[in-house]
């Protein structure tokens, strides 16, 4: 190339498209350890999703009487008031039923667990891994592989909804503290003081002690008492970002606390707010998990990997899997959340980026 020659319009198009989080998105996927923890949260995130078609006592398809059904999409649409069971499937036990009324070209394809999270069988009760029962059986004979994949969906959903309920919070209360000051800013900075002097774990038994048992109610205690954490690193970033030329220059044109807020900073502030996120999930799983090891967590007949490690206090170690399956799991989910957390981290830092 000649030394006078200009560079090609297509190399400076290329070079102009890569954004902040393009940039984020390739120094993340340079950790190799931060995307096999995000593989493994999706891989969670599709066990829960897929749940019902993979440990359910209903069949996925049956043909019977020369017509197709499929139960489990059809409680979907009953759940969701599309349409109702009919006779002869309403209110059945499908195992008995193939059993009882299954004849020549009639058959059924069961999922790989046949068991529904809370298929109670008193005489299967206590038994250990096996070819019948992958996982084992709790003390009243359910299904442990069934309740583990039913349970992900519980810790995923309170992690998701927990965070996004704190985040919200803490976004609001950070972003008006740092962008208008003075006193608003004092206000904000005592009760977020205020709120971190405060042992969070022992606040959330507390009011947890005084409500129903609900997964809902894990949620909001969880979502209510963790928002300091964001509002404080909201609040530092609108400080560093209000006084930069394009918040001035945003201002100097006429536009709008509200849009100036929500159009120009806050969009530029939530890299840091995204990995506190990240770490945020984990903990709110954990705190779910240790909340229904106490017994102060959801309904002991909704399955969640505390529960189940509740109910094997009493029975080790002769029922060893009852505590081994759901700690393990906890602790996968934990440490996968950590590690994209931190690659998160990694790559959102300025330092890093070339």
């Amino acid at each position: 190339m000649k030394k006078d020659q200009q560079p090609q319009p297509e190399a400076m198009t290329t070079k102009r498209a890569q954004t902040y989080w393009s940039i984020v998105a390739r120094q993340f996927r340079k950790n190799k350890i931060a995307v096999f923890g995000l593989l493994l949260v999706l891989g969670l995130f599709a066990l829960a999703i897929t749940a019902d078609f993979i440990a359910n006592d209903k069949p996925l398809v049956i043909r019977y009487q020369g017509q197709i059904y499929f139960p489990v999409v059809k409680d979907y649409s009953v759940w969701l008031g599309i349409s109702q069971w009919r006779p002869p499937f309403q209110n059945i036990s499908y195992k008995e039923f193939v059993e009882a009324n299954f004849k020549g070209e009639d058959w059924a394809v069961f999922p790989p667990i046949r068991y529904s999270p809370n298929d109670v069988k008193l005489a299967d009760s206590l038994q250990p891994p096996s070819a019948q029962h992958f996982l084992g059986t709790d003390e009243v004979g359910r299904d442990i592989a069934s309740r583990m994949i039913h349970g992900a969906r519980v810790s995923l959903s309170v992690g998701f909804v927990a965070v996004s309920i704190y985040v919200v919070i803490g976004l609001l209360v950070g972003a008006l503290a740092g962008y208008y000051g003075g006193i608003v800013d004092i206000v904000a900075s005592r009760l977020i003081e205020i709120m971190l002097t405060i042992p969070t774990f022992f606040l959330i038994i507390t009011v947890v002690a005084f409500l129903p048992p609900s997964i809902f109610t894990i949620m909001v205690v969880i979502g209510i008492t963790n928002w300091p954490t964001v509002a404080r690193l909201t609040r530092g970033e609108f400080l560093r970002t209000k006084s930069l030329e394009y918040v001035v220059a945003a201002r100097a044109l006429g536009a709008t606390d509200f849009r100036t807020i929500f159009r120009h900073v806050l969009p530029n502030t939530l890299a840091p707010v995204f990995v506190a996120a990240t770490f945020g999930i984990a903990s709110a799983i954990l705190i779910e998990s240790t909340l229904s090891f106490l017994g102060f967590g959801v309904p002991p007949s909704t399955a969640s990997w505390g529960s189940i490690l509740s109910s094997a206090r009493p029975l080790l170690p002769s029922g060893w899997w009852l505590a081994a399956f759901p700690g393990f799991a906890i602790f996968l989910t934990v440490t996968s959340y950590n590690l994209v957390g931190e690659g998160l981290r990694d790559a959102a830092d300025p330092r890093l980026k070339s």
